[in-house]
């Protein structure tokens, strides 16, 4: 129970915090927004200047206050409110009478009302900014003095002066307990000035900005400064429409809802900080349906959780690159469906990354749960009907441009990317199903996948060529520029230089595989043991290593596209001129006749003696030049003269180790 009322409370200051902080992006939208004269004199215009930047920089220091700093503020700043709030009551009371403040007939019952009115508020003074008893006392008096003058009905001269009086004397009070209260103002601010730099020295500025971002909780206060925000103009607008229609006749139909959801749209994204705000939103909106999506397809994946992160990014970078919220009305609208279009395009490609590596485990590992698949199956066709019924209802509502040719391009893309997901998910669940090791599999994921990855490296140069066009003949931007340069780099030249890479990679394993010596038949019975890697039978031929251990050639294929050793005592895999007339009748256990065996290692490393382990000596010819793969030195695999020999176990032991891995 005590833990429930602790995190209830964390909560509620949690809340209480968010709350506090959002006034202050309300002062700097507002300041930011707020129209400037320009017939004014300089004196005048740098006073506005002057004026902006003091606010600026107090709603700033406001918002990044500690939680216990900024409750402190904000009881001094209601304390002086309420201060006020009693001079405002007694020069209104006493300059236009008591019925001017109260909606109450002239007797008993209105100066009760308002004495409890004045007595309340001086209460809640004295006590936010906890004045001692004596003083408090004397406050309370200097407050209820003026309503005592008009109860006495004392002449209106006489009750002006009087309140006039105990307005300085509250106005004095208050400006001696701030001046008492800025010595603690100023070693606040020392202190949070000499933290920031600490951290700024230790972790650097990008840190130091993540744990502001992180303390604050600066998206939740966009989040509720947006939605605040809309709700008050729509509460305006609804009040205009129904004057508008008591006084008009005007009937409420969809046109009019249309009317006001646009008006409420374009003022949502009339500044940086406004669009901010909806970008808080969309980042909320797109994390909940991220983390929907996870649940009902069943993945684990942290990764995966980053579409709260991914799509308000987006959503932030399209608005900045189109300024749109310097555009005009009408033409923000439409700019705004544009990003919007954009920004589910590609938030259906992330989706797209998170079904694919299910997909792929499922496929992989054989799942016969019907269940398990059917919800992956399901959001991949979502995925490949929705470009599809997006770019049908773009194309018949819009002419071909820039902008529809982008979001074309990118549904086609997605299509695309789903076919080749679908494919390689039908080819595993077509190998698991016979049971029987299919060669030829990992060549036709390779050449679908290939497929694929060059459709979409073909659409990134286009996507390119489209962005230039738009940059140099319709809207260029330095923003533009700079996401073009990024495109170029990621999805263009990196994409080009992996794809080379890994087909480089697969040419010099296939080339490797084929220079080995190939066992079939007989000679393959007399094998009796099971491929090391997969542990599945030797059906029609198996691959020999230098080092005479026998794998499949597919999964020998697979394991040398990460290194270039052999899985069951790390020998390097080379080729010998010589090698493909000789064949050594062993077993994965690491036995072979003797005179063989000393022959062998005779020949490859000068007469080693013939009771030694596989060795780990470098080859002469190597066909890897690179340094990626493992080597040992012959203290850790070989075995010194009078030593004995590596020991079965360690060699079953390392096998283990090797298929773990």
């Amino acid at each position: 129970m005590a833990s429930a009322h602790g995190r209830l409370g964390q909560h509620f200051l949690a809340v209480l915090d968010v709350a506090l902080r959002v006034p202050s992006i309300f002062i700097i939208d507002a300041i930011f927004n707020s129209y400037s004269d320009p017939g004014a004199g300089w004196t005048g215009t740098a006073g506005r200047v002057l004026i902006r930047a003091l606010g600026i920089l107090v709603s700033s220091v406001v918002l990044v206050l500690s939680q216990k700093s900024l409750f402190k503020f904000y009881t001094l700043f209601t304390a002086v409110l309420l201060g006020g709030a009693t001079v405002l009551v007694n020069y209104y009371g006493t300059s236009r009478g008591a019925e001017a403040l109260l909606p109450l007939r002239n007797g008993p019952t209105l100066w009760l009302a308002l004495a409890l009115l004045q007595l309340l508020l001086g209460l809640g003074y004295v006590a936010l900014l906890n004045v001692q008893s004596l003083c408090a006392a004397l406050v309370v008096v200097d407050i209820m003095a003026p309503l005592c003058g008009l109860m006495a009905e004392l002449p209106a001269d006489t009750r002006q002066t009087l309140a006039l009086a105990s307005g300085v004397i509250l106005a004095a009070h208050a400006a001696v307990n701030l001046l008492l209260k800025l010595k603690w103002f100023y070693y606040s601010c020392r202190y949070v000035y000499l933290l920031l730099r600490h951290m700024y020295r230790i972790y650097g500025l990008q840190l130091l900005l993540e744990d502001t971002w992180k303390r604050i909780r600066f998206p939740d206060i966009l989040r509720v400064f947006w939605l605040t925000r809309m709700t008050a103009q729509a509460v305006i607008l609804v009040y205009v429409v129904r004057v508008v229609r008591s006084e008009s006749g005007l009937q409420l139909g969809w046109d009019v809802f249309w009317d006001l959801f646009s008006n409420l749209i374009i003022s949502g994204c009339d500044s940086t900080l406004t669009v901010l705000g909806m970008s808080a939103v969309i980042s909320s909106l797109a994390h909940y349906l991220g983390l929907s999506i996870l649940a009902f397809i069943g993945s684990t994946e942290e990764e995966d959780k980053r579409l709260g992160f991914v799509a308000p990014v987006l959503f932030f970078i399209l608005a900045l690159q189109t300024g749109l919220s310097g555009l005009k009305p009408e033409e923000r609208l439409v700019r705004l469906s544009r990003n919007m279009c954009l920004l589910l395009t590609a938030i259906l490609h992330f989706i797209h990354g998170m079904t694919d590596p299910v997909l792929m485990s499922l496929s992989a590992s054989h799942v016969s749960s019907v269940r398990r698949h059917v919800p992956v199956l399901l959001v991949s066709l979502v995925l490949f009907a929705l470009p599809v019924l997006l770019s049908h209802l773009l194309w018949h509502k819009f002419e071909l441009n820039t902008w529809l040719f982008a979001v074309t391009a990118f549904c086609v893309e997605l299509c695309l990317k789903v076919l080749v997901s679908l494919t390689v998910y039908a080819l595993f669940m077509i190998d698991g199903f016979y049971n029987v090791l299919w060669e030829k599999l990992d060549d036709y994921v390779y050449y679908v996948r290939s497929t694929g990855n060059v459709i979409e490296f073909v659409f990134g140069v286009i996507m390119f060529g489209n962005g230039a066009y738009t940059m140099m003949f319709e809207s260029g931007s330095k923003i533009r520029a700079c996401m073009m340069c990024l495109h170029a780099y990621f999805n263009i030249y990196l994409q080009a230089k992996n794809g080379w890479k890994t087909f480089i990679n697969r040419r010099t394993a296939v080339k490797k595989i084929n220079s080995l010596p190939e066992v079939k038949g007989t000679q393959l019975r007399d094998i009796e043991d099971v491929c090391a890697i997969c542990y599945q039978e030797f059906a029609t031929s198996a691959r020999i290593t230098p080092c005479h251990h026998y794998f499949h050639a597919l999964c020998l294929r697979k394991w040398l596209y990460i290194q270039d050793t052999c899985p069951m005592c790390h020998q390097r895999v080379y080729i010998e001129d010589d090698g493909h007339e000789r064949v050594a009748f062993s077993n994965n256990n690491g036995y072979a006749a003797p005179a063989q065996e000393r022959a062998e290692f005779e020949e490859d490393r000068g007469g080693a003696e013939a009771g030694g382990a596989v060795g780990g000596a470098e080859p002469e010819n190597e066909l890897l030049e690179d340094n990626d793969s493992i080597e040992y030195d012959e203290d850790e695999w070989g075995t010194q003269p009078g030593a004995a020999p590596v020991e079965e176990d360690y060699i079953n032991n390392d096998d283990d180790d090797t298929d773990s891995s």
